[in-house]
């Protein structure tokens, strides 16, 4: 597959934070896919590669016992945190009807999640966004990828993969697991307004634990 045109800025603020701007897509395996562009970087000697975070996630789903456990509310997303392999982080979540997370990234980290129950939608960008510099960009065509993940199905994903996972159905609740290597540093979040994607906020650890 061809390299995407990357986007472009529209404005620039000296004061957007740096996230670096490397992009790796990992390999894909059974019950995955991956489309983030640019060259798999290799990972520290020891830490879970993105099959490892994947792998994880569809194992953990499987457990029913540990998703019956998550306790649900219908008005928001509930998660609890897991001990993830190699010291990545991971997350166990649920998704009332018509929830969502919003467009945002992951940093450098590598990522998996997997859905134990329900379907989740997933739209994301085969782009590399720039690091810094930056307050809104126009994107290029033929940027948007989107896949529906039912229960028991992954995917895997490399650094600074841009998405937003929504639970579409209208009276289901959905629960997923996820886990990131390394933990993640920070999140930033975006809103789009067709072809326009603007960085809203940038959030940190403290932020969500």
């Amino acid at each position: 597959m061809s390299q995407p045109a990357p986007a472009r800025p529209l404005s620039a603020s000296a004061d957007t934070p740096a996230d670096g701007s490397t992009d790796a897509s990992p390999g894909a395996s059974a019950g995955a896919s991956t489309d983030s562009p640019g060259a798999p970087a290799a990972p520290p000697s020891g830490a879970p590669t993105a099959a490892d975070l994947l792998d994880f996630v569809r194992r953990t789903a499987a457990d029913r016992e540990l998703v019956d456990s998550l306790p649900l509310d219908p008005e928001g997303r509930t998660w609890v945190r897991l001990e993830g392999p190699g010291g990545s982080e991971a997350w166990l979540i649920g998704w009332p009807p018509g929830t969502g997370t919003g467009w945002h990234d992951h940093a450098e980290s590598l990522g998996a999640f997997a859905t134990a129950r329900g379907t989740l939608t997933e739209n994301a960008l085969a782009v590399r966004l720039p690091a810094s510099g930056w307050k809104t960009l126009e994107l290029a065509d033929g940027l948007d990828r989107s896949r529906r993940l039912g229960e028991g199905v992954g995917r895997a994903f490399g650094r600074h993969h841009v998405h937003e996972v929504l639970n579409e159905s209208p009276d289901t609740h959905a629960v997923s697991v996820h886990a990131y290597y390394p933990p993640l540093p920070l999140i930033r979040r975006f809103s789009r307004t067709g072809a326009v994607l603007r960085l809203e906020q940038v959030e940190r650890p403290e932020d969500w634990q």
